[in-house]
Parts: C-alpha cells; sequence; structure tokens
C-alpha cells in the first residue's frame, strides 16, 4: 500500500540516494581542508616522485652488495667507517660546510648594514651588482677561480711575486686547496645572506632605534640589544638553509680540485659520485650519501628547537 503511495506520488528512493551522495560530495569539496589537499597535491606528487621515492630507494640500494645481488645490511655503512679515507672526509664535510657558512653569514650580514644605509636608487644598483656571484651558475663562476689558482697562470701568485712574495701552490697543497674551495663557495654564497639579512633589516621598526638613542645608546649597544634580536629567527633559519646546500656542494669541489690533493678536498657528494657512478659501485656510494641526513638532522634538531623556544617566549 505504501510503495503504491510512493508510486503515485513519483517517489524514487534511488533517485534521492543519488542526490544525497552528491550533496555530500559537494559539502566534502567545499570544506577548506579539502580545497587546500588538492591545491598541494600536485607538489605533494612531485616530492614523492623526487625526494621520497629515491631516498627510500637509496636507502635500499645502500643495503646490497657491490653486484646488487644480495642484501648486506649494514656491512657498507661499517666499512665505510673503517677506512681513514672516509674518516677524513667527515672531517673535510663538517670543517667545509661549518667555516664557509660562518664567514658567509659574517660577510653576508656586514653587506646587509652596509647596504641599508645606501639611498633608495643607489642601494637598487649596488644590489644587483653584489647579486651576481649568486646570480651566476656556480660552475662558471668555478672556473673563473680555477684560472686565478691555476699553478702556472695563478693571478694570485702573479700579485705575490709582484710584491716579492712566494709562489703557492693554490690547489696543490692540502690546506691551500682546503682555503681554496671555501673561498669559492664564501663568493658564491655570501650574496644570499645579504638579501636575506637586508630584508630582516628592513622589518625592524625605526622605533626601536629612536627610543635606543633617546636612552643614549650607542651605535654598537644598538646593533647588540636592538637590531640582532629583531633578526635572530632570520638568521638561524638562513644559516640553516645555507648549511644544507653546503653540505651538499658539489659542482665547486668537482671543478676546482676535483676532490685532490690525495682526496683531501672531497665532500661527501663529491665523494659518492666517485665511488658510486666513476667506479661503479653504486650501493657503497648510496651508502656515502646517506651519511649527511643524520648530521643535517642534528643541526636542523638545535637550530629549530632554539627558534621554536624564541617563538614561544616572544608570544
Amino acid at each position: 500500500m505504501a510503495q503504491a503511495t510512493e508510486a503515485q506520488a513519483g517517489y524514487d528512493p534511488a533517485k534521492y540516494s543519488d542526490e544525497g551522495s552528491i550533496g555530500g560530495l559537494r559539502k566534502i569539496l567545499r570544506r577548506k581542508s579539502t580545497i587546500a589537499f588538492l591545491m598541494t597535491l600536485p607538489l605533494i606528487l612531485v616530492i614523492v616522485g623526487l625526494v621520497a621515492y629515491p631516498s627510500v630507494y637509496s636507502v635500499f640500494l645502500s643495503m646490497l652488495n657491490k653486484k646488487m645481488t644480495a642484501f648486506v645490511g649494514i656491512d657498507n655503512f661499517t666499512f665505510l667507517l673503517k677506512r681513514s679515507t672516509f674518516q677524513m672526509i667527515i672531517f673535510q664535510t663538517c670543517f667545509f660546510a661549518v667555516v664557509a657558512v660562518i664567514f658567509k653569514a659574517f660577510f653576508g650580514f656586514i653587506l646587509a648594514h652596509l647596504m641599508h644605509n645606501v639611498p633608495g636608487k643607489k642601494q637598487r644598483v649596488y644590489r644587483g651588482l653584489l647579486l651576481l656571484p649568486w646570480v651566476i651558475p656556480p660552475a662558471m663562476s668555478t672556473l673563473t677561480w680555477w684560472w686565478l689558482f691555476d699553478p702556472s697562470y695563478s693571478a694570485f701568485n702573479w700579485a705575490l711575486n709582484v710584491f716579492g712574495g712566494p709562489t703557492i701552490p693554490w690547489l696543490g697543497e692540502t690546506w691551500w686547496a682546503r682555503i681554496a674551495v671555501i673561498t669559492v663557495n664564501v663568493w658564491v654564497g655570501t650574496p644570499f645572506f645579504m638579501i636575506m639579512y637586508l630584508a630582516a633589516l628592513k622589518s625592524v621598526p625605526e622605533q626601536l632605534y629612536e627610543a635606543a638613542s633617546i636612552d643614549g645608546a650607542s651605535a654598537w649597544q644598538k646593533l647588540i640589544h636592538v637590531t640582532l634580536p629583531m633578526m635572530r629567527n632570520i638568521i638561524s633559519i638562513t644559516v640553516l638553509f645555507s648549511l644544507i646546500l653546503t653540505f651538499a656542494n658539489f659542482d665547486i669541489v668537482r671543478i676546482l680540485t676535483n676532490g685532490g690533493p690525495q682526496d683531501t678536498t672531497h665532500l661527501f657528494s663529491t665523494y659518492a659520485f666517485q665511488v658510486g657512478i666513476q667506479s661503479g659501485d653504486i650501493p657503497l656510494g648510496a651508502a656515502v650519501s646517506l651519511f649527511m641526513l643524520p648530521i643535517l638532522a642534528l643541526f636542523a634538531y638545535f637550530i629549530l628547537n632554539d627558534v621554536t623556544k624564541r617563538t614561544k617566549e616572544e608570544l
């Protein structure tokens, strides 16, 4: 009887069920979280395809034997840690990254303050010129530096000889070669620090400097008590970002010294390339590259933890 009544009224249960499901789907699609997920989905797929999958596959490769036919666990890692060459590469990578980032942060800070005090139109010109080392591809800059350090045609040695100084084997002696690769990295990376610090300086309220001037603060006291506290988070994030890039640097060392002399300027990336690609031991090369992860994770933990603490204190 009831069915007959619904049929007479034109009621169709399947139709109303479909309309309900369509309405529910519309509600889901209208949610902000759903829209945000759909908009970020291409980026998520790119990260999964270009970062997550290669990372997991690299871990898998590092646990195979040289012929990639058998699972050997952590044997590749223990083998590397026992080798004096690899121990020296760990030291060289940490030394290269930490020293280069310290100098880049120092020079970038000075240049940012100089730029901040230059009038508007001139500042744009000088800022553009100072960004050139960072904009030019590092491989091209490194080739120029390679000519400057060349043992036969070195412009530096020529200048030293003119003033009666000795000829320096820039790329033929361990510590001079290390200084050379760090110098080129500082040359390329300092403009990045300058532009980040300059942006941070422009965000410091002028009222704070005026209040400090009224209290009789000197320029040094303003720097210590006003500028640095206001820039601290930007400094930390910039240092962390640069540290990651410097750790993974490849082109400067590859072009300038090729890891020499006697593998003393190799970094993880260049040594992984030499072992994995040139020597054909891909699992061992994957193991070399994975040593960067725990070291960078340690740096990232301490720096980000410090930033989070300061942010909570400010709130």
